[in-house]
């Protein structure tokens, strides 16, 4: 560790520091950044690349009382470090460890939690009203990803702001790049403004003007800013879609240049209303292979410092996003009409050879939830087959349109959801676990998810060949390893299968779940007791007619599911059973995630603090099985 890090246990130890020392320290928290990251794996390029925002912020501000608000979080490990965390950064996304994302439980200075983009500066202006209706004395802050603009949800927040007058800073950092490259119109005009050398030159030249605004008079003030506007309006006035939101627009400006950054917020702290200073910065900044290769490196597994490779090697077996990206190429020649849509994802859901393959049947519309959804309801509505892939997690911000612009109108659209279930260090705004709860309640909706990779790939073509809206789920990581069939195979809807039978117990399990309840099984058979295995297959519809005679030979009836209990697989079955009469003949146990919210940490490890391995099934069935025998 650094001889400057070493000495800062919280922000009031940074604003101690001289220039000279706090641009030290910016080497040094990158240094600690790359060593400790490098052993436990993490978010990487977004904090490397806000070093010297993070301490020009501390800097100024006073995160006991002022707020900062992070969008989105990954970003704020720096932040973290600068707040008392720093011995506790090689936890980071670890069980019980800290978490990757701002928390309010875990410190006073994470003003708000945030693992999502979009929502920074609407949170910011809920601060500022009520900072302003309680008559209290702070500031706020929002510091926003460029990606996180293709977030309607940011444009919504911007144009509020930017009525309300109130004083608010948006910190826009600008790096060109989200989790993938930047794709819209937004992200064009971005780079424009940024691009154009005399703009850029200008923007040098009246630097100092800038830096002097608070000491000079304000008439000299309305003279350099008439000055500013009038040059700035011969090139084409690069900040007026911000100036015409109601925003002043400051900026750009080179954000790894603390002494730029710190003079700048500072005068910007004396001026009033919103403002949004535009700073441009490198993601992976101080570390060569994050910067020439910052998909790569935007959140990492342990890598070797020297060479950039990575040292945690796969178990051989392909993952689930593989096999999808794989199937959708295959299907995408037997479909001509196949249109591929992501949401500023195409790596992370395994669609960038499909892009390669098809690059005109295939979008990325960036952190834009809602108008992927309705954009696939459009093409569907005019012939075409989309396929919408989106984590599970963020396809919650777009249920409405699930709702009305796709089901009520019965639309062919695809749902893809990759990382259905827990997904591990990321945590609790990233476990997919609501999905069949919230998809299964539609009309018209079909939810399935695959025993295994092969099955995904059969249930893709299913869904291809399904003249309605259908969503598949399936986890995140690798597969089974199964053998792969060499052809598709259409299965009928709302079928199930018996993968074993039994005598005294039936295991009805869904998705990921139906390799941990056939292990279950195996563990009860070796103590005597004989459980049947059904692999589920559709959450919706329902299998009834395989449901009716499991009814009529079993007592007992457990349905496991990695998925909330509250509306999902489970309740599905026990609402049939209730509604045919069956409830009175079995007992029925329900296992899955409870009403509450799972923490970060590996998979392994969640699955067995919330009973959800084999293990665990198995004794939470013989317990049941002892307290009520067959």
């Amino acid at each position: 560790m650094g001889e400057i890090l070493g000495r800062v246990s919280g922000p009031q130890d940074v604003k101690k520091l001289s220039e000279r020392e706090l641009v030290l320290l910016a080497g040094e928290i990158r240094e600690e950044m790359i060593r400790v990251l490098s052993d436990v794996g993490g978010h990487f390029g977004g904090g490397l690349g806000v070093v010297e925002l993070t301490i020009a912020l501390h800097r100024l501000y006073d995160t006991t009382r002022d707020r900062i608000v992070w969008d989105v979080g990954h970003q704020a490990y720096p932040h973290k470090m600068l707040t008392g965390r720093l011995d506790k950064l090689s936890t980071i996304r670890q069980w019980q460890g800290l978490a990757g994302f701002p928390k309010r439980e875990e410190s006073l200075h994470d003003a708000f939690s945030a693992g999502h983009a979009g929502t920074a500066i609407s949170v910011a202006l809920g601060m500022v009203e009520a900072r302003d209706l309680r008559e209290e004395e702070y500031r706020v802050v929002a510091v926003v990803g460029d990606g996180s603009l293709t977030a309607g949800m940011a444009m919504e927040g911007l144009n509020q702001a930017g009525a309300r007058k109130k004083n608010l800073l948006v910190v826009l950092n600008d790096n060109e790049m989200s989790i993938s490259e930047n794709v819209g119109a937004l992200s064009d005009y971005l780079a424009r403004i940024t691009s154009d050398p005399r703009y850029r030159g200008l923007r040098r030249k009246t630097a100092g003007l800038v830096r002097e605004i608070p000491v000079i008079g304000e008439p000299m003030v309305r003279i350099v800013q008439a000055a500013h506007e009038s040059m700035v309006g011969m090139i084409s006035r690069p900040g007026v879609l911000f100036e015409e939101m109601g925003f002043q627009y400051v900026g750009p400006i080179d954000g790894h240049d603390l002494p730029l950054l710190l003079s700048t917020l500072s005068n910007l702290k004396v001026q009033k209303g919103p403002i949004l200073l535009h700073v441009l910065t490198v993601k992976g900044k101080g570390y060569p292979p994050a910067e020439k290769n910052p998909v790569v490196f935007h959140g990492v597994t342990p890598f070797d410092v020297e060479t950039g490779e990575f040292r945690k090697k796969s178990g051989g077996k392909p993952t689930y996003t593989k096999i999808f990206g794989q199937a959708l190429v295959e299907l995408g020649r037997r479909f001509p009409h196949l249109f591929a849509i992501t949401a500023a994802m195409p790596e992370g859901t395994g669609l960038t050879e499909f892009q390669k393959t098809f690059p005109e049947r295939f979008v990325d519309v960036g952190i834009a939830e809602q108008h992927a959804v309705a954009l696939a309801g459009g093409m569907a509505a005019q012939g075409i087959r989309p396929v919408a892939a989106i984590y599970s997690t963020f396809l919650q911000r777009a249920y409405d349109q699930l709702v009305h612009d796709i089901c009520l109108q019965n639309l062919p659209v695809v749902f893809a959801l990759d990382r259905g279930g827990l997904v591990g260090e990321d945590g609790p705004t990233h476990h997919g676990v609501f999905d069949i709860a919230y998809l299964r309640h539609i009309p018209n909706m079909v939810v399935m998810a695959p025993k295994d990779e092969n099955e995904l790939r059969h249930m893709l073509f299913t869904a291809l060949s399904h003249d309605g809206p259908i969503a598949v789920r399936y986890p995140r990581g690798e597969g089974l390893g199964v053998p792969i069939d060499p052809e598709f195979r259409r299965i009928p809807i709302g079928s199930a299968e018996v993968l074993a039978e039994g005598r005294d117990i039936c295991l009805l399990a869904y998705g990921s779940m139906v390799s941990v309840a056939t292990e279950a099984a195996g563990i009860l058979s070796a103590e005597g007791i004989s459980a049947g295995v059904v692999n589920m297959r559709f959450a919706k519809p329902l299998d009834t007619g395989l449901l009716s005679s499991v009814a009529e030979r079993y007592t007992h009836i457990v349905t496991l599911e990695e998925g909330v209990l509250m509306g999902g697989f489970g309740s599905a079955v026990l609402e049939w059973l209730a509604a045919s009469g069956q409830s009175r003949k079995v007992q029925c146990r329900m296992i899955g995630i409870p009403d509450h919210y799972v923490e970060h940490g590996a998979p392994k490890i969640l699955k067995a603090s919330i009973g959800l391995t084999p293990p665990d099934v198995a004794q939470t069935l013989r317990t049941w099985l002892e307290a009520t025998p067959v």
